[in-house]
């Protein structure tokens, strides 16, 4: 047979290089790891301003099977493989989201406005039977991964199973919150430690954290989710309102007297934004404008660019991003800016600079929903939950009065406080009415003593119409073992934040995309389906609390007792009468200038000691009485106190 030709042999090596290139390449693509940092801007009505961090990082499932990662953290790859995890968030909260003020009708109050503390919950893909022990497996890890005391959540009573209250879920669900739970510096290191690039360059690197603690609202969160085809997505957020620099620039008034300052990026992190983080894909900062603002930027004849008639920003976006969505109840205007393009030469700097004194409000939730306690005395009370509407309804569905709202409230109560569910009341505008017309379903766990938790899931059907609403249940205050308490025990017991749903109503927002290649994980945020959630307050249930100076009083007296006891006897045991007798007599038989005056002094003949004197027994009658008594004296009071 011919051998082929150099020519054609070069070309099939050529080609089968390419083809090997190629694999490579399409091999690389699909196992590449990708991070991306994002950061939003947002003025709000009470003269504070929001800022949102979204860090995005994410590994296909080639990789998430393997040890070596080179972006994403291996600490969280671990964690999914160790405990089956299909989805994980974990929460740390410091203050309270404002819905009032801050609204409650938009991705961000619907996302990341969380209760105070600690909250965590995870859905894990194994039987059953196996998942509680892998949910305390996982609160000892993720506690010393985070520096936190998330391991009290391995407890029975401080988590529970819900069904759909929460999320709906097929019972391989496990929530927990820690209300009390502090959050400071401590946490928030770990949390940056699973960035690429930390807190070192990129947008983390604006996280000062005198400018992070001292705002009005702290919230840091990691979200997880697992699969099978999409791999390993963790999305950290860190939302914050601060309180601008009120005295830099010019001050305006309001007409209600309040002051409208003038911010920038400087001015709410002490520092400015020198470039991107080198292995993210994509860093963008974005500048929300809210519809209200809008509407008044529209009716000044001027179109709502990076000046107009009412404000001034800092820098000129690199474009304006425009919702696609009509709704009145949900509009707003997004400027967008491009890390990649500054530097330290020329370093970012956003900010608003106000012309006009502006009012304006941000769109609340269909309902304001408040939480309280009733009641006096350490035997019993009521927990109250209360609704003020808020006429959201008339923007979106008209002035109807035949519709009716769907809310569904989700609460866990420790077991000391003891519900009484079927003492559930509820009040429609001050009318009672039956739990049937208004109470479309219903899932009780009761609790059990050092057991378990309780847990309410109700689906509520309220009127359109309605303007207010309270619902009371009453409990009784359980007694606690003495080593149950904590070290402030008077301060009182928390009841963990209830969460209210409107599955109704959805919050997201839709803004076109500027890069065909990549889609913002920010943006895609906002356009998944976000039902609207509120949280209530904590509640602080003070219990009965035994006097903790009496087992103080009791281990000082029994200790001085038997110090008694045992001090006297061994003194009796040790004590040798006729050799001390001897010693005293050897030492007085010394001529000394010492013991002749003390001597003289007391008026005694100092007399050598006798020759061949017996010597004195042991134990005498008096020692085995003195041994006798001490004896008796013991016995006694140990009848008596167990008596």
């Amino acid at each position: 047979m011919a051998a082929a030709p150099p020519s054609l042999r070069r070309l099939l090596l050529l080609l089968s290089l390419l083809l090997v290139a190629s694999v490579a390449a399409v091999a690389a693509a699909v196992a590449e790891e990708e991070f991306t940092e994002e950061l939003l801007l947002r003025p709000l009505p009470d003269r504070k301003a929001l800022a949102h961090f979204h860090f995005r990082s994410s590994a296909p499932p080639s990789a998430a099977a393997g040890s070596h990662h080179h972006v994403f953290p291996k600490a969280i790859a671990q964690l999914v493989q160790q405990f089956h995890i299909s989805e994980l968030e974990l929460s740390f909260t410091q203050g309270r989201w404002n819905y009032e003020q801050w609204g409650g009708y938009d991705p961000m109050s619907t996302n990341y406005a969380k209760p105070p503390g600690v909250e965590l919950w995870a859905a894990f893909d194994l039987p059953l039977d196996e998942i509680d022990a892998t949910w305390k497996n996982l609160t000892h890890a993720l506690s010393g991964l985070f520096c936190a005391s998330i391991n009290f959540l391995e407890s029975s009573t401080a988590f529970s199973a819900p069904r759909w209250g929460f999320k709906l879920n097929e019972g391989n669900l496990r929530y927990g919150a820690l209300p009390r739970e502090a959050v400071c510096t401590e946490n928030l290191t770990p949390w940056l430690k699973l960035l690429p690039c930390r807190d070192k360059a990129g947008i983390a690197s604006l996280l000062y954290r005198p400018s992070i603690y001292k705002g009005y609202y702290h919230s840091q969160k990691l979200k997880l989710t697992s699969s099978q085809s999409s791999g390993i997505t963790i999305d950290q957020t860190l939302t914050v309102v601060l309180q601008p620099n009120t005295f830099r620039g010019q001050q305006l008034h309001s007409t209600d007297g309040q002051l409208q300052p003038s911010w920038s990026m400087k001015d709410l992190f002490n520092r400015k934004l020198s470039g991107k983080c080198r292995v993210s894909k994509s860093s963008r900062v974005f500048l929300e404008i809210e519809k209200d603002i809008v509407d008044k930027i529209d009716k000044s004849g001027t179109e709502a660019s990076w000046t107009n008639e009412l404000f001034a920003l800092s820098t000129a976006a690199d474009r304006v991003l425009k919702e696609l969505n009509n709704m009145d109840a949900q509009s707003s205007f997004l400027y967008e800016y491009d890390v990649s393009n500054y530097n330290n030469d020329k370093p970012l700097d956003v900010g608003i600079t106000w012309k006009l004194p502006v009012i304006w409000s941000c769109t609340p939730a269909p309902y304001h929903a408040n939480r309280f306690l009733m009641g006096s005395g350490n035997e019993r009370g009521s927990i109250a939950l209360s609704f003020r509407s808020t006429n959201l309804h008339k923007q979106l569905f008209g002035s109807s009065n035949d519709c009716s709202i769907k809310a569904v409230v989700f609460q866990v109560v420790p077991w000391y406080v003891k519900v009484y569910y079927h003492s559930l009341q509820i009040f429609i505008d001050g009318n009672s009415k039956a739990i049937s017309e208004v109470v479309d379903k219903i899932h009780v766990t009761p609790s059990e003593d050092k057991l378990l938790p309780g847990t309410l899931e109700m689906l509520l059907r309220v009127p359109c119409n309605m303007e207010s609403a309270t619902l009371s249940l009453d409990f009784d205050k359980g007694f606690l073992h003495i080593d149950e308490y904590p070290p402030d025990a008077n301060q009182g017991f928390d009841i963990p934040s209830a969460l209210v749903t409107f599955p109704e109503f959805n919050s997201s927002r839709s803004y076109p995309e500027t890069d065909t290649l990549f889609v913002s994980p920010l943006l895609q945020m906002f356009k998944e389906d976000g039902v609207v959630k509120s949280y209530t307050e904590v509640l602080l249930v003070p219990l009965t609390t035994p006097d903790f100076s009496m087992p103080y009083n009791v281990i000082t007296f029994t200790c001085t007792v038997l110090a008694l006891y045992f001090g006297s006897l061994l003194n009796v045991l040790r004590r040798r009468t006729g050799e001390e007798e001897r010693e005293l007599k050897k030492a007085a038989a010394k001529r000394g200038l010492i013991p002749l005056l003390i001597a003289k002094l007391r008026g005694k003949k100092v007399d050598p000691p006798p020759q061949g004197s017996p010597p004195t027994p042991l134990f005498s009658t008096k020692l085995l009485l003195k041994v006798v008594f001490v004896a008796v004296v013991a016995v006694s009071f140990h009848y008596l106190s167990n008596s």
